[in-house]
């Protein structure tokens, strides 16, 4: 049986071309190697709030940052379940790390797909950029100007945004006399912003139980100008550039995707940290080894069995809509499979990390120990909207034909 903990060298991230180790090796080989490290960064990482310096300059010399961006602009522009086994590894070593990853890789690429190509080689053309995005604010607005926009709001959760050049940022957009400015069919003009990080107010307000590492602070700008040319409508069909299958999927898919790989690598780290404390650990309510104990036992088959299952049916998923939209057959019921894949392996990734750190008695609480700072972390990326169990009724409804929820999705 194959465990991730078994391929990754000893020792921390060597020096690599960037250019070179793109080629020579893949990229869930890539991430594999940077377990080393991150291991080692990983207490001081939830302490500082944020990725340290150190784990930033091996994640561009591995080009982490580029994973999904076109290779007209000098990305990898991956296959999507090469992309979830390379999130899983980062997750699997470390869970601020992969989100940090996915939220970035994600943002930019498909931000870039929509953008004038010059335009996108300069933002997102270098290989230690970056791009942090923030949730939706009810209050933002975006006036339309001559030559671009004039953007206010408040945004939540920039992951990673205290390592990235640029930020991001969702809001609909409005007329000069604060009517709505209807784009196409006729809904409102809802558009991605992309600014500098030093044109922004950071509020340092990332104070949580997990994925503290990703530093996912707020973020303010009032009346910043944004040029047409960097506010791109990202999933609209009619402005999108690139015509790869990555951006036919669109971002809510991929950012699924990315994050459900995430959990998939906490809940196996966690239960390999079980499955070794089992091996030699005696409990006291038992006076028989955890090992021997049947009870134990059947645990670790039916948590191998779970997490297994779940990993293979997003494999299974996100392949079948990479193909489809790469043959232009992508449909609905590809799409709301991956939906599925998705919300249910987060869910059952999480069962498995809950499964494993109790399992482990107080071990688990121990700060010395693997388990509690893994559980932290999925706890916190449980919470995400893309494990939200509302998913799964969309699903529902869809197979008994009530609704169409392409919106949704």
């Amino acid at each position: 049986m194959r465990h991730w903990s078994g391929a990754a060298p000893a020792g921390t991230m060597p020096a690599m071309d960037t250019r070179v180790s793109a080629i020579a090796t893949s990229a869930p080989e890539r991430a594999r190697a940077l377990q080393p490290l991150l291991d080692q960064h990983g207490a001081e990482m939830d302490r500082r709030r944020e990725v340290t310096p150190e784990v930033v300059a091996a994640l561009a010399q591995a080009d982490m940052l580029r994973l999904l961006l076109a290779k007209s602009l000098g990305g990898q522009e991956m296959q999507l379940v090469e992309y979830a086994r390379t999130i899983e590894a980062l997750g699997y070593a470390d869970a601020s790390v992969a989100w940090f990853i996915n939220q970035s890789n994600v943002s930019s690429s498909t931000s870039a797909a929509a953008m004038p190509h010059d335009t996108a080689l300069e933002v997102f053309g270098p290989p230690t950029v970056g791009l942090a995005w923030g949730a939706r604010h009810s209050r933002s607005k975006a006036i339309k100007v001559p030559g671009g926009y004039r953007l206010t709001g408040t945004w939540s959760f920039a992951s990673g945004g205290r390592h990235t050049t640029w930020l991001g940022a969702h809001s609909a957009v409005q007329n000069p006399d604060g009517t709505p400015l209807i784009a196409h069919r006729g809904r409102q003009d809802d558009r991605s912003f992309v600014f500098l990080r030093s044109e922004a107010k950071i509020i340092d307000d990332w104070q949580v139980l997990g994925l503290r590492g990703t530093g996912s602070d707020s973020y303010s700008v009032e009346d910043l100008f944004v040029p047409d040319e960097r506010a791109p409508a990202r999933d609209s069909l009619a402005e999108r550039r690139e015509k790869g299958p990555l951006y036919v999927l669109g971002s809510t898919l991929l950012y699924a995707t990315g994050f459900c790989s995430v959990t998939l690598g906490i809940g196996r780290r966690l239960f390999e940290s079980y499955i070794e404390l089992a091996r030699g650990k005696h409990s006291r309510a038992s006076p028989s080894a955890m090992a021997v104990n049947q009870a134990n036992q059947r645990e670790i088959g039916q948590l191998e069995a779970r997490l297994s299952a779940a990993r293979a049916f997003l494999h299974e998923a996100a392949l079948e809509a990479y193909d489809a939209a790469a043959a232009g057959k992508l449909t609905i019921d590809h799409r709301i499979r991956l939906r599925l894949a998705t919300t249910y392996g987060m869910n059952e990734a999480t069962d498995v990390s809950v499964a494993s750190y109790r399992a482990a008695g107080t071990t688990a609480i121990m700060n010395s120990a693997p388990f509690e700072r893994r559980f932290r972390d999925a706890m916190s990326a449980s919470q995400h909207l893309q494990a939200m169990q509302p998913h799964i009724e969309m699903v529902g409804r869809h197979i008994l034909g009530v609704d169409n929820p392409i919106q949704h999705i």
